[in-house]
């Protein structure tokens, strides 16, 4: 979900990887171009499993391998001819502690268990609760939370691994909330990468020619890719349906 707690001026080139983790747990990673005038969050709701700790998300930095999608495109050569497709005495409330913030990299992050957990969170990084009433799909959903600079940017990549609710489904989170409204359809220019388990179906994805090994460094992606399978990509480009993307 490209969603931002404050205005934003332009967004483009994201880019996401999913891959199934250990123990019923799921990698995601998310990149984009971004314009914001003022700090903000970006903020990302993932299928946890209800009532999911605190500690639930461990984010993971790649600040050192900001070219991971530039690497992950490489293994999917484009043909040459290709065309682009398009009371004052009454006592203070109880106030519930800060949630941790960790640095990740260029940034720091945060991962809230459920809404009503924003209020922990300082207020430049949460959405209007008027927003969540009107996205009712994700009222028992967990949030990751990435705090970004003011200005024109390329954010390195975001990644972090969440134990998942669908054990055999891989979860994007593409929904957009860019000024606050909720909108039937938004302007996608998104590539999803993916690996899958055998069996799936693939037949709205391409699969790379080679293994992951051959074009990207694995050491640098810290565990999150798998060497020696192949990679999916899908493309979604346009005015499109907004909702979350799972495969």
């Amino acid at each position: 979900m490209c969603c931002f707690s404050r205005e934003v001026r332009k967004v483009a080139d994201t880019n996401i990887f999913a891959r199934a983790s250990k123990e019923g747990r799921q990698f995601l990673v998310y990149s984009m171009r971004l314009d914001a005038p003022k700090e903000l969050a970006m903020i990302l709701p993932i299928p946890v499993p209800a009532k999911s700790a605190e500690d639930a998300v461990k984010f993971i930095s790649l600040k050192e391998y900001d070219r991971f999608f530039l690497d992950l495109k490489q293994g999917f050569p484009e043909p040459k001819a290709e065309l682009s497709r398009g009371s004052k005495n009454a006592p203070l409330p109880k106030v519930a502690a800060p949630l941790p913030v960790v640095e990740v990299g260029a940034f720091a992050a945060s991962f809230v268990p459920a809404i009503k957990d924003f209020d922990r969170l300082d207020e430049r990084f949460r959405l209007r609760s008027e927003v969540w009433k009107s996205l009712p799909q994700y009222a028992d959903y967990g949030f990751a939370v990435f705090q970004l600079k003011e200005g024109e940017q390329k954010v390195h990549p975001m990644a972090f691994e969440f134990p998942r609710r669908k054990a055999d489904k891989l979860f994007f989170p593409t929904v957009h909330i860019h000024d606050g409204q909720v909108r039937l359809k938004a302007r996608f220019d998104h590539a999803l990468y993916c690996q899958i388990d055998e069996g799936t179906s693939t037949v709205e994805w391409e699969e790379s020619p080679g293994h992951a090994r051959q074009f990207v460094k694995s050491e640098k992606a810290q565990g999150i890719v798998e060497p020696d399978a192949h990679v999916y990509r899908r493309r979604l480009v346009g005015l499109l349906e907004n909702a979350d993307t799972w495969a």
